[in-house]
């Protein structure tokens, strides 16, 4: 690590062998490789880096100036870091909000992260539209295009390893008291966000956590009124788990999935799941609903999507919820099995208001016979 106010060159590759070089932020330094992707968001950037869902990916800040308005442990999604890197044009020199207990650059510096600053984010951007995501890496000691490449290479021949099963909680806990009034539900952790805690805190639930692993059996002994899968990396080998053990539960209770929980849901139906030639992360992201002239702005964080004729199979669920640009799934539903599934993020609409898809769960709960 370099002295505070020291700074060294750094440089982002992608497989394609195009470059961008920069400098590190905050005296980081070292090696990181991860998938290049873009987030439109103009606010929000500690959430995202702490967010499990962006385990090992490298972020690229699109809005050019970061850190203006400081951070707040309170506001981080997870107890760590989970992105392995990020990119963004200017750090801001100072930063100024109410809620703010220290710098962007505190938070890198705490968080071990690795930060290269001063590249053209624009470019960047246009270039991953262009080419789709793909692998990364961002070095302060090496320079030499080929050496990079190597290292690449060798990245990609490594056995994958699930990160779920270092994000998930490791013995099942429950969060609100039990009691007659309350009604249950069992989560399965698969990358589960302080934010979505919250709100289903505020419906008034008694939560029981449960690690990616627990089978059907540990999940029905819990006595839920209904099971939701969290949001979390998609493709993890891990979910192959998930997927065996929720898949005896479907039609027995309502399970409601959220991101990539959706994607394993919709797997278990039948379903394929492929990869987007670049994906939806941001904040403006609008969705369309079948038969309705209304429309919806939702915060999205998805590079893979359900493939909907593969859906179309099955005649007990319908896709409820179409991305407006692309027209790919954003959400489903079924009546007769109790199923929702949401592509995009449950995020608040407004300050401490709830989600109305995860009210439209806890009403699907209270319609269960």
């Amino acid at each position: 690590m370099l002295k505070d106010g020291e700074k060294m060159k750094a440089i982002l590759m992608l497989e394609d062998q195009k470059t961008f070089e920069g400098k590190c932020l905050a005296g980081i330094t070292g090696e990181r490789i991860g998938e290049v992707m873009f987030n439109t968001t103009i606010v929000g950037y500690q959430e995202i880096l702490t967010t499990a869902a962006n385990a090992e990916k490298i972020i690229v800040f699109t809005y050019p100036l970061i850190g203006n308005y400081g951070v707040n442990d309170k506001f981080n999604e997870s107890e760590k870091v989970w992105a392995q890197a990020a990119v963004l044009k200017e750090p801001s020199r100072i930063y100024s909000n109410w809620q703010a207990t220290g710098s962007f650059e505190d938070f890198v510096k705490k968080h071990n992260l690795l930060v290269l600053t001063g590249v053209d984010t624009r470019a960047l951007t246009v270039h991953l539209r262009q080419k789709g995501q793909m692998l990364g890496i961002i070095s302060t000691t090496r320079f030499n295009t080929k050496e990079l490449l190597a290292v690449l290479e060798d990245f990609r021949k490594r056995q994958p390893v699930s990160k779920i099963a270092q994000i998930s909680i490791a013995n099942p806990k429950t969060v609100g008291k039990l009691s007659k009034n309350k009604k249950r539900i069992a989560l399965i952790d698969i990358g589960l966000t302080r934010s979505l805690l919250a709100q289903l805190e505020e419906c008034d639930l008694a939560i029981s956590i449960l690690p990616y692993s627990a089978n059907s059996q540990q999940i029905v002994k819990t006595k839920p009124q209904g099971l939701i899968i969290s949001d979390g990396p998609e493709q993890d080998l891990g979910l192959r788990l998930v997927e065996q053990n929720i898949k005896p539960l479907i039609g027995k209770l309502p399970i409601f999935g959220i991101g990539t929980g959706m994607q394993v849901v919709a797997s278990c139906l039948g379903a394929k799941v492929f990869k987007m030639h670049c994906g939806h992360h941001g904040v403006n992201y609008p969705i369309h609903r079948p038969g309705s002239y209304k429309g919806q702005i939702t915060m999205q964080n998805h590079s893979w999507v359900v493939d909907a004729d593969s859906l179309a199979r099955r005649k007990d669920i319908k896709v409820t919820a179409y991305n407006l640009n692309d027209h790919t799934v954003e959400e489903i539903e079924s009546k007769k099995l109790k199923i929702l599934g949401i592509q995009y993020v449950p995020a608040r609409p407004g300050f401490n208001e709830i989600n109305p898809a995860i009210l439209r769960f806890v009403k699907m709960m209270e319609r269960r016979k």
